[in-house]
C-alpha cells in the first residue's frame, strides 16, 4: 500500500522531515521558497496532507484545487491563516501547536516590554552613531517596569504566563480584560485582576497584547484606544498584526500620544508600515517569540505528530475543528 503524499510548505528541520518520511512520501521545502498561492495550490494537487506554518493561507479556492487534501498541519499555535468554516465543510482537517511555545513566548513578550519601556533600540542606535559623548541625568530615561501596572488583553495560556512573570518576578500588579473572565483559582494564581478594556487602557503602564486574531479582534486597538492611554505608557503586541491599526499607532508615537511601543508581529507582514520605521520611540522585531532552537523544534515535532496520528487512525492531537469525517476518500 502506497504512503500517504505530503508537503512539507517551508523549511523545517531536516531530521524531522527525515522522520516524516518514515510515515509518508514526502515533497519538502529545503531551500525555503515562498510559493505564490497558485504554486501552492498546485503543488497540492496531488497531496493527502499538508505541514504550513502561518505564511500559508489555506482557503476554500486552495481546497477545491486539491481534492486529495486531509489535513493541514499548522506549526504555530495561532491558525489564522486558515479558513476554518471552509476547512471544516470540506471536510479538512487543521490542527495548531498549542503549549510547546507557552513559556519561551512569555519570555519574549517580558524581554520586549523590557526592551520598549527602557529604550533599549533608541540607545544602541545612539551608541553606535557615535553620538554618546558625555553622560546625563535624562539620557534615555524610560519608564520602571517593578511596581508598575501591566494590562494584559487577552488571559490565554501565554497571558497566564506572562501575569504571573510580572507579578511574582516584577512585583507588578496585573490587571487583564479577556472575552470571559478567569476562573478564581487561576486569577489568583496570577495575581491578576480582571477589569474592562477601557479601564484596562487608561490604568495601565504597560499593555501587553496576547488575544488571537479574528474578524472579531481586527484593530482592537485603534485611534480611540490609544487616546484612552497614558502618554507614559507602552503598548506590546506579540499576538497577530491585524490586531493593532498600525497607521494610528505610528501617529500616536510620532506625537508621543503613548511613549513607546514593542511590536514583534504587523499588518501584511513580512512588510512593516512604513511610518513605523521612521519613529525612535518603537521596537520592531521580525515575529519571532517563539524562536528557540527547542521550542521550534517542538513546533515542528507536533505539527508532525499531528500528521502522523492523523494517518495512523488515531485522530489529531491539537486539532482546531471537527470536520465531518469520510468527506474526503
Amino acid at each position: 500500500m502506497s504512503k500517504p503524499r505530503i508537503l512539507v510548505a517551508r523549511a523545517i528541520f531536516s531530521d524531522i522531515v527525515d522522520r516524516l518520511r518514515e510515515h509518508f512520501d514526502v515533497e519538502a521545502n529545503p531551500d525555503d521558497v515562498i510559493w505564490t498561492q497558485q504554486e501552492l495550490a498546485a503543488r497540492l494537487a496531488d497531496k493527502d496532507g499538508v505541514l504550513t506554518t502561518g505564511s500559508q493561507s489555506v482557503d476554500a479556492a486552495l481546497l477545491a484545487a486539491a481534492p486529495r487534501l486531509k489535513i493541514c498541519a499548522n506549526m504555530a499555535v495561532g491558525y489564522n491563516n486558515f479558513d476554518v468554516d471552509a476547512m471544516t465543510a470540506a471536510g479538512v482537517q487543521g490542527t495548531n501547536t498549542p503549549d510547546v511555545l507557552t513559556d519561551t513566548t512569555a519570555d519574549f513578550g517580558f524581554a520586549l516590554l523590557m526592551a520598549t519601556a527602557r529604550r533599549l533600540t533608541e540607545s544602541e542606535h545612539y551608541l553606535r552613531a557615535g553620538q554618546w559623548t558625555k553622560w546625563s541625568y535624562d539620557m534615555f530615561a524610560g519608564s520602571d517596569i517593578h511596581g508598575s501596572t501591566l494590562g494584559i488583553i487577552g488571559m490565554g495560556r501565554i497571558g497566564q504566563g506572562i501575569a504571573k512573570r510580572g507579578a511574582h518576578g516584577f512585583g507588578m500588579k496585573v490587571i487583564y480584560h479577556n472575552r470571559s473572565r478567569l476562573a478564581p483559582a487561576l486569577e489568583a494564581d496570577c495575581k491578576a485582576t480582571y477589569v474592562g478594556k477601557e479601564e484596562l487602557l487608561r490604568t495601565a503602564d504597560h499593555v501587553m497584547l496576547v488575544v488571537p486574531y479574528s474578524a472579531a479582534s481586527h484593530h482592537t486597538i485603534g485611534a480611540a484606544e490609544l487616546a484612552l492611554m497614558k502618554p507614559t505608557a507602552t503598548l506590546i503586541n506579540i499576538a497577530r498584526g491585524g490586531i493593532v491599526d498600525d497607521a494610528a499607532l505610528a501617529v500616536a508615537l510620532r506625537e508621543q500620544r503613548i511613549a513607546a511601543a514593542g511590536l514583534d508581529v504587523f499588518e501584511g507582514e513580512p512588510s512593516v508600515h512604513p511610518d513605523l520605521l521612521t519613529v525612535p520611540n518603537v521596537v520592531l522585531t521580525p515575529h519571532i517569540a517563539s524562536a528557540t532552537v527547542p521550542t521550534r523544534r517542538a513546533m515542528a515535532n507536533l505539527a508532525a505528530d499531528n500528521l502522523i496520528a492523523f494517518f495512523d487512525g488515531r485522530g489529531p492531537l491539537t486539532p482546531v475543528n471537527q470536520p465531518v469525517p469520510g468527506l474526503r476518500a
